[in-house]
């Protein structure tokens, strides 16, 4: 048996919820290449960067939500993106008070 294969977006069905050492954020800017600017839940601007798992497969736009890991070495304010909700699911979670509603 091999790799499970994701081969676009409609396929993922399950929903992630941050794990520990991870949190929530919302994407800022697109600052080209894999890096973005992201706004933590802590309140942290940090620049993120798209894990080649994703780097393809999902795209990823201003003002999404997504999970963010940040770095425990080196630099503080840069992180790992895990994870991008799509509309649906971030209302989801909204509603289920896991995000504040003006998040």
């Amino acid at each position: 048996m091999g790799k499970r294969k994701v081969l676009n977006e409609s396929a993922l069905k399950e929903l992630q919820i941050p794990q520990e050492g991870e949190m929530f954020g919302r994407v800022i800017k697109l600052l080209g290449g894999e890096n973005l600017l992201v706004k933590c839940a802590d309140g942290v601007t940090r620049r993120g960067r798209i894990r080649g798992k994703l780097k393809r497969r999902v795209w990823i736009r201003d003002n999404d939500i997504v999970i963010i890991a940040p770095w425990l070495f080196g630099k503080a304010e840069r992180g790992d993106i895990l994870w991008r909700y799509t509309l649906p699911q971030a209302d989801w979670l909204k509603q289920n008070n896991h995000i504040p509603k003006d998040f």
